[in-house]
């Protein structure tokens, strides 16, 4: 039996992307989309919109109506609309599939709150490049140890309002992980000015916006005559939809928990 899988913000351009990548998985059916209540795609065919006919499913204004019609809901929205969207899929049982970037601690633990009682994947970044880099980040800091200095730079779009990325930051967690450091307080994420000689143990941050740019990742392990770097360049976005995708064809009948895409690729 299909998976029936919702989208929020089907009308977006990751919206329409998971759409697409929805109708042509194997296991998976569209069960419908949402969008903002005051936006002009209120009452249209989320296939239509996404380029690839109708799909006899408009999209709806009323979250509840999406979780309801699905097994699992992919939500790459916004920090408040995560939070409740969160609460629905605890409340109705529902898995849950959160790419949104920029949480706080609070909204983290809502959605551990909400894990207790329904599966959530949750992942800055669905690409499985990215999380194999992700794992290969820990390993190399564990390996290469305390002597080598840790940079992350990354590059987004203009549009882009979050710095650093998701993505960067938990490639800063990785590292630190595999340090043995408390990702909290050994950052940099700025440097002006006179900063004097750069401390032994924090993991520095550098960001780049301008343009067009998908994304672009680098960790850095700078030691005293060589560099490593460990890098992933997103090419298009059809990676991350189809990542989510297979996330929520992979969490249909977990038990409650809060998974990551480590989880699903079994890393």
């Amino acid at each position: 039996m299909a998976i029936k899988i919702g989208v929020v913000g089907a009308a977006g351009r990751m919206g329409q992307m998971l759409v697409r990548e929805i109708v042509a998985a194997s296991g998976a059916a569209f069960a419908g989309g949402t969008e903002n209540p005051s936006g002009p795609f209120i009452g249209r065919d989320a296939g239509e919109v996404a380029g690839i006919g109708a799909l006899q499913a408009k999209i709806g204004a009323d979250p509840r109506a999406l979780f309801a019609a699905s097994d699992a809901v992919i939500d790459f929205s916004a920090p408040a609309a995560t939070r409740a969207h969160a609460s629905l899929a605890a409340e109705l049982g529902k898995t849950l599939i959160v790419g949104t970037t920029g949480l706080s601690a609070d909204d983290q633990a809502v959605l551990a709150a909400a894990a207790q009682k329904c599966a959530i994947v949750q992942a800055a970044n669905f690409s499985l490049g990215v999380n194999l880099a992700l794992a290969l980040v820990e390993e190399a800091a564990e390996r290469l140890g305390p002597d080598y200095d840790i940079e992350i730079f990354e590059a987004h779009h203009k549009h882009k309002v979050d710095a650093p990325s998701g993505t960067a930051l938990a490639l800063g967690r990785a590292a630190a992980a595999g340090r043995g450091l408390d990702f909290a307080s050994q950052t940099i994420r700025s440097r002006d000015g006179h900063t004097g000689p750069r401390p032994a143990s924090p993991i520095g941050f550098s960001v780049a916006r301008g343009g067009s740019e998908i994304g672009e990742h680098t960790v850095m392990f700078f030691g005293d005559g060589e560099r490593v770097e460990i890098a992933h360049k997103a090419q298009g976005r059809q990676v991350y939809s189809k990542g989510a995708v297979r996330a929520a064809l992979w969490a249909a009948g977990k038990p409650p928990g809060l998974y990551s895409m480590r989880d699903v690729l079994g890393l």
